[in-house]
């Protein structure tokens, strides 16, 4: 007795592309988020003597925390250097954290992690010991700061979004062919 046993494609469950989409995605709308409150931080600066002057804060933490563990502080110039590479790397894996969660909520989480790192900007430093003049100088200061990490979650947001997809959509024509 013969038996033909024809079998159909199957079509995977598993694609080892859809982890390195979602990273990609996450990463790129971190970083665009971090770059938006980088420039617009320093946009700011230049136009209003009221603007947050978040690279002071950040590099007078660093400061602060080298000077607890007993090491050398660099001059001005290494400090803000440090206080650079710093925000890019840890702003660039906070604002990353909109994607996490999946497509659906993105602009909530962004928005939400955008208000939590303004807010915490303007009410931090005094509880750790930092100037609070940097993020606390005036009203207005308070508010931009508030506005510069809410405007960088809402970009990562976006930028995250639209990477997805972009790349859904690339995904779905490289399994056509």
């Amino acid at each position: 007795m013969l038996v033909v046993v024809e079998t159909l494609p199957q079509k995977s469950f598993y694609n080892p592309n859809l982890f390195a989409l979602k990273v990609s995605a996450a990463v790129a709308g971190g970083l665009a988020g971090t770059l938006t409150v980088a420039s617009l931080h320093e946009g700011l600066k230049r136009i209003t003597p009221d603007a947050p002057r978040m690279d002071l804060l950040d590099m007078e933490l660093i400061r602060k925390g080298l000077k607890t563990l007993h090491k050398e502080v660099p001059g001005e110039d290494e400090l803000q250097r440090w206080a650079v590479g710093g925000e890019l790397l840890c702003d660039t894996a906070y604002y990353s954290l909109a994607a996490a969660g999946g497509k659906k909520g993105v602009w909530l989480r962004g928005a939400l992690l955008g208000l939590v790192a303004g807010v915490t900007a303007v009410i931090l430093p005094k509880p750790l010991g930092l100037p609070q003049e940097p993020s606390n100088k005036t009203l207005a200061t308070q508010l931009m700061t508030v506005g510069l990490y809410l405007m960088g979650g809402l970009v990562a947001a976006a930028v995250t979004q639209v990477v997805d997809a972009a790349q859904s959509n690339t995904a779905e024509v490289d399994e056509f062919y």
